[in-house]
């Protein structure tokens, strides 16, 4: 079944909603409701934009498209979980992060795997509930989600800012009226 839920980056401002590796999403609660068993699983489908046309959901666990064959596949599904985390009454995060998980490599090929992403994309997403006989339920590719790029060290002005004219006039004026007042001072005392 093709769910009408379209999976989205928050709208509201999150620390780390957007980074260069990773992004925040926000996790589907009661959409697969209807749709999913107990024993079903939810997998995040992540896909390079131009690529997601072409994905074609996986008939079973075993041909999942692994996180390590991103670069060549232009697609992987990750992470996997039970459809209670997305029930109503589930007391989960509200937001997923994808691209969290920076010891994918270290696991030695396991899956799933929600390794960080390796360009700033875009990317789209779907959300896919798979059953024992295979996918039972998907929602809508999400939107394009671009990834912050870093800026080039050669667009850092090295030379600071000049002040105007104005705050000149101003630190002069403040300095005088300092060395006035503590004249006036010096002679009261004395």
């Amino acid at each position: 079944a093709l769910l009408p839920y379209v999976p989205r980056v928050p709208p509201v401002a999150l620390p780390g909603k957007l980074t260069a590796t990773t992004f925040a999403l926000e996790r589907p609660c009661c959409v697969f409701d209807r749709h999913a068993a107990a024993s079903d699983t939810v997998w995040l489908v992540v896909a390079f934009a131009n690529a997601s046309a072409a994905f074609r959901n996986p008939p079973s666990r075993a041909s999942v498209p692994r996180y390590a064959q991103l670069p060549t596949a232009r697609s992987y599904m990750t992470p996997e979980a039970t459809a209670a985390t997305s029930a109503c009454s589930s007391p989960h995060a509200a937001v997923l992060r994808v691209g969290g998980d920076t010891a994918c490599g270290d696991r030695g090929g396991q899956d799933p795997c929600n390794g960080p992403l390796p360009s700033p994309g875009p990317y789209r997403v779907k959300f896919l509930v798979m059953g024992c006989q295979g996918p039972k339920a998907e929602t809508r590719w999400s939107d394009p989600i671009l990834l912050r790029t870093a800026g080039s060290p050669s667009s850092i002005d090295p030379v600071p800012t000049r002040r105007g004219s104005a705050a000149v006039i101003i630190a002069s004026i403040l300095a005088s009226l300092g060395t006035a007042l503590a004249a006036v001072a010096l002679s009261t005392v004395g």
